[in-house]
């Protein structure tokens, strides 16, 4: 582990962790995880120069392009990025840190869409808005086969429940899936979730559970659309899973990947020491971030490489 990384867990024990110990179920305490995981604008501005962003409204469509800092993409290599925020905070905007570096490093296109969260939209007004937004990439000719769906925490279950419900639906599969930290069992079963619990620097694990009923509802957490570790994961394409090693949610990850492999699904799972929860979106403040980063945009470039001349989007 970094001394970077060592920096960044002591800063969210004293600026998140505190803050997660007081929240509150309902619209207040929504707000209060809103205002603790915001950005300024100026970061989230500053973040937009080193890519080129457009903005998307389009019916019931709203997210963000973002294409490499030169318009450059290889071959209609596309990323359909879903933000975490345990379906209640974050946007788009807070993961720029993100897709601008998948854009710039994968020289791909990146859609990242802004789903309702709760507990305003439970579920599945998520689940039905990643869907919208898949269909909405397609009707504009983006190559299904050529994207690669991503998400963090949340978001990577959600990708998760994306490519099961087209499954279930019979529609053109995806190129695979990059899934970051992904929350898997919103049950919150797994044993790191009591192994971890003084590790994890960003989540109280006694709260996740009831932090889950936000989103859910009255549904039972073990529903396959919103904890896709219950679902029959047969039929899904190759998954790429990264984690870290002090993670409440580390079971979530392992568990994903021991149950795609029995199903016969292509997995491939690495998980890293000592860092903190999505520590991807630290970069360029951590060297294993951008290693992380780096090991999965191979990944992606290998999955969907440039068949065709590359061309200015």
């Amino acid at each position: 582990m970094s001394w970077q990384a060592s920096v960044a867990n002591a800063l969210l024990r004293v600026m998140v962790r505190r803050r997660w110990k007081e929240w509150q179920p309902g619209a207040d305490g929504a707000r209060l995880l809103r205002r603790v995981f915001g950005q300024p604008r100026a970061l989230r501005d500053a973040r937009a120069k080193s890519a080129r962003i457009t903005k998307v409204a389009d019916g019931a469509v709203h997210g963000e392009w973002v294409l490499p800092r030169d318009g450059v993409v290889e071959g209609g290599r596309t990323i359909l990025y879903l933000h975490g925020g345990g379906y209640v905070f974050c946007t788009e905007e807070t993961h720029r840190a993100l897709t601008t570096t998948l854009a710039n490093l994968a020289r791909a296109r990146v859609f990242a869409p802004a789903y309702r969260l709760a507990p305003e939209h439970p579920f599945p007004a998520a689940v039905d808005d990643a869907l919208a937004a898949a269909a909405w990439l397609f009707e504009q000719g983006v190559d299904p086969a050529r994207t690669i769906v991503a998400g963090d925490s949340a978001g990577g279950g959600l990708a998760l429940a994306l490519l099961l419900a087209r499954r279930d639906a019979g529609l053109a599969p995806m190129a695979g899936a990059y899934l970051l930290s992904p929350w898997t069992d919103l049950a919150g079963t797994g044993e790191s979730m009591t192994s971890n619990r003084d590790r994890d620097a960003m989540f109280a694990s006694g709260r996740i559970a009831e932090f889950a009923r936000e989103y859910l509802g009255s549904v039972p957490p073990t529903h396959p659309l919103a904890s896709p570790l219950y679902a029959d994961l047969a039929g899904l394409p190759p998954l790429v899973i990264q984690a870290g090693s002090d993670e409440v949610l580390l079971d979530d990850s392992r568990r994903l990947a021991e149950r795609a492999r029995a199903a016969g699904v292509e997995v491939s799972i690495e998980t890293w020491p000592g860092v903190p929860h999505v520590w991807q979106l630290w970069t360029p403040y951590l060297p294993e971030a951008r290693d992380a980063l780096a090991r999965a945009v191979a990944w992606i470039t290998a999955r969907v490489p440039a068949t065709s001349p590359s061309v200015h989007a």
